[in-house]
């Protein structure tokens, strides 16, 4: 045995015998022998410790430890400037693909880089390298990915592969797909692909979309478009291969996508946004959906995958793209994402040369509609008939060539037509989708003040075949200088409350929402009046709006209003809320040291910025929490309003108060005299914050109590449940004013100050206005029913006709009403029990 084989035996004696630690080359006198040593002795040194670990590495016999401080000498002696052989890189090479030791691949790589620069690259070489290529592909990481690219490109490794990765629904359809076509085509796709896996910027070069322009001719346009209708929609399936080892995805593993899948659909979103029409404008929505998808402890899904979506809806010629933009805009609730859709809009509708306030109702497609809420297409010996009945329903029948209606689908048109019944199909997906944006939208335009030419508006909304169905439900006010009209539009005229019809109006007249603030009581009564006589239900409460008054005691305060103050309210309910009425909301956690401001709304056309002061409410981890910490109820408090560029507040998430946080940038300033506040903003405000309270207070859960809750919060509950009313409360008995005398169980009903009270055969009940719970005579015992969710309304509906659409709890108390007056009859076992017992 020479004496380099006994000075490297005695160094792995030491590392058997756990005597040596990470600094072990510095720190002894072997160690430091070792490193002083010719560059071929270290080398020999190395292949010998290489082998050592390699005969150990499946055995128990030696301890992660050990091998750790091994790897770590090796390690620092391969830094070392070596000149290693081939066969030499070849042995690293196969050692490394053997024992799965990657964390040291850098320094490998490094030596690799220095024999490339003075050998060439050989056949044997690169299969070596193929077997750490192997081993690379075992460890899913963005890790993993730059280590693949890197070798391949250092060892000119050129394969046919396709650099997509199986084990996502969308990634094996398509690698069947492409391995299915002509060579010429697999070989296009191979390019185009891999050109793709280079899409690591937030948008392409025009270099890149040059070169995938050229790869994509090959391809051809019309199987691309194909293949990415197809792809797109089954990102959001769910993994075909588990995967574990994915560091922050725990259980949301199955919504894993890799770096190198990643990348491929960001290179072709990227190319989409040239040859987009209205499919590939649908796939581009529905991966941005699947991208931005909120999964528990992570967020949003793949955020810089969405984004580029955002990209290419924003840069496709036409409006297609902004009718898709407008839809996932109303779907998302992120506010980092909302604030890129809401920038790329803007740089649309400036690059269209479009008032950017205009641009989303010029974007309104008519899906092919006729007329208003009406289309026909012929398909051979069947007419298909799409209607849009209400703000919600959308039919399709069918009529043969003798006039005959059906339901299903002919047997003909699936054989003969199958491309055009899909597209039908979704068709009436896609409106079904529009519609409550388009409810909602319009409902929200109070606070942008809009007004157009009458020409404009017309176009827009009257005579649109999709927004029509809800504009011509609403009253509009017409202007003409000094003149101001009101009127609807019913059978074919436009009519004022008394059934006139209005003077014809010239193309300039300026028109816009009609808002009760601005109209007298009497008018406003007529046109309650007047909706009822005609049975015209309105998409949202504009005739029964509620209108907001400054009151005594907000004059007194001055600055805020406590009257939405000290509620609880369901956390998650009042952030759904606020999504949908444009506020911002930033869900409390417990045991989190961060702070979030109230909840807010930005409202740029009147330069003002309202807050609702609210915390989170309880003190015991899940108890009063989810399992993810997040409060399940809240607290609230003030209503303020500030100038928009005030610096926001800030509250401790477990509470403390608001104040002002100038860290954050912005200008302190006080808040804005309540009786400085516009009208109109304040009395939109204040019925937004009244629309939480109403509908996400546990005082309206008929079934909260049974939960187990503290004697303070059972005292709220109480307290809301049958405490004074609302403004929308009070809104809700002038409907039902008007419409008890009509129905069939009028006689069993009268009101009292705050309740509906219902006589029964068994007992007397009375239905609170405000929050629909209910007790029951002679001793106020309460009466626990709880309706099937949207069951109420469905039922309702169809016996009393309400003249307004989206109060469910109106919904609830007349579901209840028509219940309990017949009590005789009820069959429900809970409920008889509660009835007949006596306390």
């Amino acid at each position: 045995m020479d004496n380099n084989t006994l000075l490297y035996k005695e160094l792995i004696t030491q590392i058997e015998a756990n005597t040596i630690d990470y600094d072990f080359c510095s720190a002894s006198p072997t160690g430091q022998h070792l490193l002083n040593l010719p560059p071929e002795q270290v080398k020999g040194f190395i292949f010998y410790a290489l082998d050592w670990l390699k005969q150990r590495s499946n055995k128990s016999t030696i301890s992660v430890y050990n091998v750790e401080k091994a790897l770590s000498l090796l390690l620092l002696m391969l830094k070392n400037t070596l000149s290693f052989k081939e066969e030499e890189i070849i042995s690293l090479m196969q050692f490394l693909a053997d024992v799965h030791f990657l964390t040291y691949l850098p320094t490998l790589l490094t030596q690799l880089e220095r024999f490339k620069f003075h050998n060439p690259i050989t056949p044997d070489l690169q299969q070596s390298v193929q077997g750490v290529l192997q081993a690379l592909m075992d460890t899913p990481s963005a890790y993993r990915y730059h280590r693949v690219k890197e070798m391949k490109i250092l060892c000119e490794i050129t394969d046919n592969a396709l650099p997509i990765l199986a084990g996502e629904a969308w990634s094996d359809v398509a690698l069947a797909d492409i391995q299915a076509l002509p060579n010429d085509q697999q070989q296009g796709w191979n390019l185009l692909l891999n050109l793709c896996t280079k899409a690591t910027s937030s948008k392409p070069s025009a270099k890149w979309l040059k070169m995938a322009e050229v790869e994509l001719i090959t391809i051809g346009i019309t199987h691309f478009k194909t293949a990415i209708c197809r792809w797109f929609p089954l990102v959001d399936k769910p993994r075909t291969q588990a995967v574990t080892d994915v560091f922050g995805y725990g259980m949301n593993g199955e919504h894993y996508l890799t770096e190198e899948n990643i990348n491929i659909l960001k290179g072709l979103v990227w190319l989409c946004a040239s040859h987009a029409d209205t499919d590939i404008a649908r796939a581009l929505m529905q991966l941005a959906l699947a991208s931005y998808r909120k999964l528990s402890g992570i967020g949003a899904r793949c955020l810089r995958l969405g984004n580029a979506t955002v990209w290419a809806l924003g840069n496709i010629e036409g409006m297609e793209g902004v009718i898709h933009l407008s839809l996932i805009r109303h779907r998302i609730k992120l506010n980092s994402i909302l604030k890129l859709i809401d920038k790329t809009l803007v740089e649309t509708a400036q690059r269209l040369g479009i008032p950017p306030e205009e641009i989303e109702e010029m974007a309104i497609p008519t899906y092919g509609l006729q007329t208003i809420g009406y289309g026909e297409e012929s398909l051979g010996a069947f007419t298909a008939i799409l209607s849009i009945t209400d703000s919600n329903t959308v039919k399709l029948t069918w009529r043969n060539s003798t006039g005959k209606l059906q339901t299903s689908v002919p047997q003909a048109v699936k054989t003969e037509y199958p491309e055009e019944l899909k597209q039908l199909n979704q068709t009436i997906k896609d409106i079904r989708k529009l519609l409550p944006v388009q409810k909602e939208r319009l409902d929200n335009l109070y606070l942008q003040q809009r007004t157009w030419d009458k020409k404009t508006w017309e176009a827009r909304y009257i005579n649109h075949p999709l927004v029509g169905i809800f504009a011509r439900r609403l009253l509009w006010q017409f202007q003409q200088g000094d003149n101001i009209t009101v009127g609807i539009f019913h059978k074919n005229n436009w009519l004022n409350h008394d059934d006139k019809p209005l003077a014809d109006l010239p193309d300039n007249t300026q028109v816009c929402l009609w808002h009760p603030l601005y109209s007298t009581v009497d008018d406003v009564l007529a046109w309650r009046d007047w909706l009822m006589r005609h049975e015209v239900q309105q998409p949202f409460k504009q005739a029964h709006r509620e209108v907001y008054l400054l009151t005594d005691a907000e004059r007194k305060t001055d600055t805020y209003s406590n009257r939405y103050a000290a509620h609880i309210l369901k956390q998650h309910q009042f952030n759904a809320l606020c999504s949908a009425r444009e506020w911002k909301n930033k869900l409390r956690l417990m045991h989190v040291d961060d702070s979030c401001p109230p909840a807010t709304r930005t409202l740029p056309h009147w330069q003002i910025r309202a807050e609702y002061w609210i915390e989170g409410a309880g003190h015991t981890y899940g108890a009063d929490t989810n399992d993810t910490g997040t409060f399940l109820y809240l607290s609230t408090d003030q209503v303020r309003f500030y100038p928009i560029d005030t610096v926001e507040n800030h509250a401790h998430m477990g509470g403390g108060g608001y104040r002002a946080s100038s860290y954050l940038g912005g200008v302190t300033r006080d808040p804005i005299p309540l009786k400085n506040i516009p009208a109109l903003v304040f009395s939109e405000i204040m019925r937004d914050v009244d629309l939480f309270v109403g509908v996400a207070s546990v005082g309206n859960d008929p079934a909260w109590l049974d939960g187990g809750v503290e004697t303070q919060q059972r005292t709220y509950w109480h307290s809301y449940s049958f405490g004074a009313l609302s403004e929308t409360a009070k809104t809700r008995r002038q409907v039902l004013e008007k419409l008890l005398p009509c129905l069939k169980i009028a006689s069993r009903c009268q009101f009292t100050d705050k309740f509906l009270q219902v006589r029964g055969d068994l007992r007397t009940y009375n239905i609170h206005l405000g929050s629909g719970n209910i007790l029951m005579s002679p001793n106020d015992q309460y009466l626990c029913i709880v309706p099937a969710r949207g069951e109420a309304s469905t039922n309702i509906t169809k016996k009393v006709f309400l003249p307004f659409e989206g109060d469910s709890t109106l919904a609830i108390i007349l579901s209840k009403a028509f219940l309990l007056a017949d009590d005789k009859n009820i069959k429900d076992l809970s409920i008889l029990r509660q009835i007949q017992e006596r306390i």
